[in-house]
């Protein structure tokens, strides 16, 4: 406890060290800079300004209100990151949760690591920490590793040298960025996974995504499901839901089988095979691919 309570003190009096106007620190080279840079120092909240190069922008309230509930019983844990702007002014590199957590508890200082950083300096080191986390959503990542790429002019190669992450894992995640802006979001709320993400993109026009995109969250579509979907959509058949005969042509069916596939499909939501001859005998092929797609076939076609 006594370690804890003089690590506090020494950040109280490195803060009313930068609120000495003869000890504006604007280098690392200025005199009392190895005090400060580097070290954890206690920062009135009001000094700090938001960072816009942060790459989160879904902050979600009721995980908001746990961290505040926890740093108003053990404080803040881990420092925040912020580099110096100005005369007691400060910008959050790193810790927006924890910052915006504290404030809803009301605190007025927060402890934080201080950097002395350019604009280029500051983004990169808030999107490289912020890749690093466990619960960015898909597309902040992928929004984050091509603001590194537009922003800094890095390369795909050494952005995978400085985040640690293979090129081929860089290059799924900004793959996603093709996709409908209304699937992106289906994503970061999580009604779809990275992995329907994936397969949706080898659909090239849009309005056709979103007709699966549909599909997946009304059905709940696992990502198999979806893959086979997608497969189908790219190699059709000439008469989709129609069989072909042996030479590979569409085999003729009686109109009211022509004239009324369309409804069942539509009815099931599910691809329906259908052979015919022409004295009206045939069978109907419905295709499922997993237990709860079965059951939901099932009940649509019993009631039960």
């Amino acid at each position: 406890m006594a370690k804890a309570t003089k690590k506090q003190a020494l950040g109280r009096g490195l803060s009313a060290l930068l609120k000495d106007p003869e000890n504006d620190i604007q280098s690392v080279s200025d005199k009392n800079a190895d005090k400060v840079i580097g070290n954890v120092v206690e920062l009135d909240i009001e000094s700090i300004e938001m960072n816009p190069f942060q790459p989160r922008s879904n902050f979600n309230d009721e995980a908001l209100e746990e961290l505040a509930s926890s740093i108003r019983e053990l404080g803040i844990i881990q420092p925040i990151t912020v580099r110096k702007l100005d005369f007691n002014k400060f910008q959050l590199v790193s810790g927006e949760r924890r910052y915006r957590a504290s404030k809803l508890v009301g605190l007025t200082t927060i402890p934080a690591y201080i950097r002395i950083a350019n604009d280029q300096e500051s983004l990169e080191m808030a999107l490289v920490e912020n890749i690093q986390r466990q619960d960015l959503d898909p597309i902040e990542i992928a929004l984050s590793y091509q603001r590194l790429i537009d922003e800094i002019q890095i390369t795909q190669e050494k952005l995978s040298d400085r985040v640690g992450k293979k090129r081929s894992t860089i290059t799924n995640y900004l793959r996603l960025l093709k996709l409908h802006p209304i699937i992106q979001t289906g994503m970061r709320d999580g009604f779809i996974s990275m992995g329907h993400g994936r397969a949706l993109i080898n659909i090239d026009k849009k309005k056709d995504q979103i007709a699966i995109y549909e599909k997946i969250v009304s059905d709940g579509l696992s990502v198999r499901d979806t893959e086979r979907i997608v497969k189908d959509y790219k190699e059709p058949s000439d008469n989709p839901g129609v069989e072909k005969n042996k030479n590979g042509k569409p085999a003729q069916v009686p109109s009211f089988v022509s004239n009324g596939i369309d409804a069942l499909k539509d009815y099931l939501s599910t691809k329906v095979d259908v052979t015919a001859s022409s004295n009206g005998k045939g069978k109907i092929v419905i295709p499922f691919h997993s237990e709860e797609e079965f059951k939901r076939i099932k009940k649509l076609l019993t009631g039960e």
